[in-house]
């Protein structure tokens, strides 16, 4: 079957972000490049979009939305193959100072589960589970770290309530063959929890290969600088969207924006996280979990307010 993948909360993204002809907008995960070209198609000619993505594939998919885009006048387009964690690196070096427009999906797209690259647990496949070709894989993780480093990372990133259990499991089946296949680690965390665990609707190994990727590509400390980048980024009035997916991520993205407006950056708006409409559920149920939040930059942040009446109270 060939990969596909729908975008999520698109509707409900795009109009938050309330994108105007001559905006500055960065699509911080290109993925499926859904969202990217739906924010491509609110740009005039004197707008800019920024594409950008760990996965060369998701870059080609950007670059192949843009081409497909007919209109004689486009807006400029920089399409790139990097973590976002490097945001202010990237705009600096586009000579961008400021941004309108920032959206991330932390979700990973349906092409990126059909690349056999060991998201999946619905098919045997190579344990891998990186975004690129670089670096390290989940099978050297499984296959190196100890029985209390594998229990330690399963329970932080993965809330699994079982992670003692899959965690000596993996160690004992790994001693006999090394855990190379999205298949053989399946095993191995069906041996390492209850028969009722596994009867449920969702997979028993489901927390147990979120944990693994979130270590291996560093998800949440990606996500903390990428965010920290986009909230210095934002011009005033300019919005920022993000779609997570699980628990984790949220409580990062959630903290993080309610520590801006504290600081007096901006608001949430709404203040409630958007969640999919049933009809989109039904249609989609990759969007069960999601969640979108919506930070909107202040016209005057309250740091430039205080900054801006300094002198005068100095001169009293």
């Amino acid at each position: 079957m060939e990969a596909s993948h729908t975008s999520v909360l698109a509707t409900e993204s795009i109009n938050a972000l309330a994108v105007k002809e001559n905006d500055v907008v960065v699509d911080a995960t290109l993925g499926g490049a859904g969202h990217f070209a739906a924010l491509l198609s609110c740009l005039g000619p004197d707008g800019m979009i920024i594409g950008v993505d760990a996965d060369p594939a998701a870059v080609e998919r950007g670059r192949k939305a843009y081409a497909e885009d007919r209109r004689p006048e486009r807006p400029v387009a920089h399409l790139i193959n990097e973590n976002f964690r490097n945001l202010e690196r990237i705009l600096e070096r586009l000579k961008v100072t400021s941004v309108n427009a920032i959206l991330f999906d932390l979700g990973w797209s349906g092409y990126q589960i059909g690349e056999a690259r060991g998201f999946s647990f619905q098919k045997d496949e190579p344990l891998l589970m990186n975004y690129s070709d670089t670096g390290e894989t989940a099978a050297d993780l499984v296959n190196t770290a100890t029985e209390t480093e594998l229990a330690d990372l399963l329970y932080t990133y993965g809330e699994e309530h079982f992670a003692r259990g899959i965690a000596r499991s993996i160690v004992q089946n790994r001693a006999k063959d090394r855990i190379l296949t999205t298949g053989a680690l399946v095993d191995a965390v069906l041996a390492g929890t209850p028969v009722w665990y596994q009867k449920r609707k969702i997979h028993p190994a489901t927390k147990t290969f979120q944990a693994l990727r979130i270590a291996v590509n560093d998800e949440l400390g990606s996500l903390r600088e990428g965010l920290s980048a986009a909230l210095d980024a934002l011009a005033p009035e300019g919005r920022l969207a993000v779609i997570t997916f699980h628990s984790i991520e949220d409580r990062i993205v959630k903290n993080m924006l309610r520590d801006a407006v504290q600081e007096g950056l901006g608001e949430l708006s709404p203040k409630k996280p958007i969640v999919p409409s049933r009809s989109e559920l039904l249609v989609n149920r990759r969007a069960r979990s999601a969640k979108l939040r919506v930070f909107t930059r202040a016209a005057t942040p309250a740091t430039d307010l205080i900054n801006s009446v300094t002198p005068f109270i100095a001169y009293v």
